[in-house]
């Protein structure tokens, strides 16, 4: 069974900064795409930042030049590193991983719980 756990959500000013990670426990051997999604109240969940093993990354068009993603393959920690952010990025903030877990060849998309994001204007 694999869990992904996600910390660093809180609340920031407008034009701060929030780190968040999220990490894969469990029968891991391999973790293939690593993303961060959104929510935010009465919106449909969006992308907000992926990337692959190979370390391309994808983002979406409000975020880039300020979010960054990055990825530890040994511990299995997806990093979403948000800076300059705005009121409109206040959101339920998920992580998701396709992971091969052991016994398996194949891998299964997995999300984390989520962690609140809150920006003051």
């Amino acid at each position: 069974q694999v869990q992904l756990v996600e910390s660093g959500g809180g609340l920031v000013q407008a034009g701060g900064s929030l780190d968040l990670s999220c990490a894969a426990s469990g029968s891991t051997v391999r973790v293939y795409t690593m993303g961060w999604y959104r929510q935010a109240p009465g919106q449909q969940r969006e992308l907000v930042a992926q990337i692959t093993r190979g370390l391309v990354r994808d983002y979406q068009d409000s975020v880039k030049g300020r979010f960054t993603i990055s990825r530890d393959d040994v511990l299995h920690i997806a990093y979403l590193r948000m800076n300059s952010l705005k009121p409109e990025d206040t959101a339920l903030y998920y992580c998701t991983m396709d992971v091969q877990a052991v016994g398996h060849e194949g891998y299964v998309t997995y999300w984390g719980q989520g962690t609140q994001v809150t920006v003051s204007s």
